[in-house]
């Protein structure tokens, strides 16, 4: 079986990465810092001119009808630019729940909407408690037990969190449910929460491995530029190791997030100890990124004028979003420990 890219995935992939080098530079996201929502309006019309908003909803439905799988490599140069626009959440977690729901009447009032850009969703569970981007979000799923719950923007009361990265813009939402809001409960709705539990997970690691490969392109154009002793830092062993340890990182975690996606896309019986692998590894190699780019710089990094702690922030926001280390390890432990037979027979995960 061939497990590669397909030409067409490469190509999209290129062709996101060229629009967001040139759209989402540094400047931009620090511009949006300044303004109330920290979002752009023309930056979201441009991304659903790309069919990016209606990547993953179905045809009938005025999207591409894609797959996780054509998505995860999209997800990775978002993390590249850090993308503040919330499209993880809308289009990888939320529109494919609301597909899912069952109930047909509001995935036909809001996918279309999503899918040309003109509606964003927001999700809360309860293990990811603050809402990213619930201000601009027009349709909340948000968990209540064992309950999803579709509430509008209009019947939830926000209060805005301070968050380290200055482009997450995270709020508690205060809502009460109701029959009316609940689109799922019981079996069905564990199941649906369980999904986005996945899919939350599998856009943060993708867009951890983005993350990592432009602190390690940060850090060597520096080490290229900065000169000690009358020569490039990037020619002393010392600091060559700092980033070939980052890079091998980044290499063997790439492997666990693309079979997350693809167990995610086929809704294979271990996708969720998938994405909690792909989410361990590609979480510990933006942290080590985050730290050796830094000390690359000489602790510099971190200062506000400098464009490394743009990436290094977000990385270590991700890494506690939609489920720490600690959560996705205890993931794993229970499947091992469950089925330790399988694993020794030389089943994989």
């Amino acid at each position: 079986m061939d497990f590669r890219f397909s030409d067409d995935q490469r190509l999209f992939q290129r062709t996101v990465r060229e629009f967001l080098v040139a759209e989402v530079t540094p400047e931009r996201i620090r511009a949006a810092w300044q303004t109330p929502t920290g979002r752009s309006d023309e930056l979201w019309s441009q991304l659903a001119g790309l069919g990016l908003t209606g990547l993953t909803i179905a045809e009938e439905h005025g999207g591409l009808g894609m797959s996780e799988l054509d998505f995860v490599l999209l997800a990775e140069e978002m993390g590249y630019v850090a993308l503040p626009e919330p499209l993880i959440d809308t289009v990888l977690v939320g529109a494919p729940l609301l597909a899912r729901c069952g109930n047909a009447a509001l995935a036909s009032e809001w996918l279309p909407r999503v899918a040309a850009g003109d509606a964003k969703l927001a999700v809360g569970l309860a293990c990811h408690p603050l809402v990213a981007d619930a201000h601009v979000a027009d349709l909340l799923l948000l968990q209540h037990g064992d309950e999803m719950h579709a509430v509008p923007r209009a019947e939830v009361t926000l209060t805005a969190n301070e968050c380290l990265d200055p482009s997450r813009r995270l709020f508690r939402v205060d809502w009460t449910p109701s029959a009316s809001t609940c689109i799922a409960a019981g079996a069905a709705g564990r199941a649906l929460l369980g999904a986005a539990l996945d899919r939350g997970a599998l856009g943060a690691a993708a867009q951890c491995l983005g993350l990592t490969q432009r602190m390690i392109d940060l850090a060597v154009a520096y080490t290229r530029d900065r000169k000690q002793f009358g020569q490039a830092i990037g020619t002393f062993q010392a600091v060559q190791h700092l980033m070939a340890n980052v890079a091998v990182k980044l290499e063997y975690a790439k492997a666990p997030v693309h079979r997350a996606a693809h167990d995610v896309a086929h809704d294979a019986a271990r996708a969720a100890v998938s994405v909690s692998h792909a989410k361990i590894a590609a979480s510990e190699a933006a942290l080590l990124a985050a730290r050796n780019s830094i000390q690359v710089h000489g602790a510099m990094g971190y200062t506000w004028e400098v464009d490394l702690h743009i990436f290094a922030k977000r990385a270590w926001t991700l890494d506690n979003a939609w489920g720490d280390r600690a959560l996705h390890k205890l993931r794993v432990a229970d499947c091992v420990l469950a089925d330790d037979a399988a694993i020794g027979a030389g089943a994989t995960f």
